[in-house]
């Protein structure tokens, strides 16, 4: 269940680790303790030592960038015990503008990014953090980290700006690797996500941008593929966890975009180009 609305923030300080209750929204930093600090009492095992990874000596700044606190917490008991990975994680986010804030403060190498985000998606913080992504000298660089391995999704956030993208099945190993790689300026993607970009950037006859799709928002292109696929109103609301009258306003927004009349023109039109 997406927790867009939970305080999140830059990592830092030594006044305590636990992050505030969802009841009690704040978009301040999240201090936590100094990312060395409980790792003593932490035996640097086989399987903490096989996260390391070869980078000994190195460190990345890393800001998680995911709306499922759950996972966040995951990737970040995977990856950021720094003593043993070179990684510390130095702020978190759950949707676009948090993201966009938190990155913008914390100024970290490498952004580890959903695709799916309330607020507008991967591409929107991507769009915001632009100049970020441009500093000549000090570049914060973004590595895609999602569930969804759909080609529109790998293409849209390359061509936004990301240095990679990988999903959810990658070992803590791997992501640590591809982290510091990202960081050193190479492009790193899953084995068969690579396959998608090769595909888009070098066909000569297809448009560089598909200027229809890039109308929507990634919430209207959620429930553009559900609508697609034959859900009801009610179990798009269900699945998404939003309201019944918000769904109905996205299809409205999605028809009103694309110029179509119906869901069954919408159907059509998303089958053609194989969203669905």
């Amino acid at each position: 269940m997406s927790d867009a609305s939970e305080p999140v923030g830059p990592r830092g300080g030594s006044e305590g680790a636990a992050e505030p209750s969802a009841a009690r929204p704040d978009t301040s930093a999240v201090p936590t303790a100094p990312a060395g600090a409980t790792e003593s009492a932490q035996p640097a095992d086989a399987a903490g030592a096989a996260v390391g990874g070869g980078q000994e000596g190195r460190r990345v700044r890393v800001v998680l960038v995911d709306d499922h606190r759950m996972f966040r917490t995951g990737v970040q008991a995977e990856i950021g015990r720094t003593t043993i990975t070179g990684v510390e994680v130095v702020g978190e986010a759950a949707d676009v503008d948090q993201a966009v804030t938190v990155i913008t403060t914390t100024r970290p190498e490498v952004v580890l990014l959903d695709v799916h985000l309330p607020g507008g998606g991967g591409v929107e913080v991507l769009r915001r953090c632009a100049p970020l992504m441009s500093d000549a000298e000090n570049p914060v660089r973004f590595l895609a980290l999602s569930v969804s391995d759909a080609a529109e999704d790998v293409i849209g956030v390359i061509r936004g700006g990301a240095r990679g993208y990988v999903t959810k099945t990658i070992t803590g190993t791997d992501l640590v690797d591809s982290v510091f790689r990202v960081q050193d300026g190479d492009a790193v993607f899953s084995p068969r996500l690579a396959g998608f970009v090769l595909d888009a950037f070098a066909s000569t006859d297809a448009p560089p941008v598909d200027e229809d799709l890039d109308r929507l928002t990634q919430r209207e292109r959620e429930v553009l593929r559900l609508i697609a696929r034959g859900y009801a109103y009610k179990e798009i609301a269900k699945q998404l966890f939003i309201s019944v009258k918000t769904v109905e306003s996205h299809v409205s927004a999605v028809l009103r975009k694309l110029q179509l009349s119906n869901r069954h023109e919408l159907t059509r039109w998303a089958t053609a180009r194989r969203l669905v």
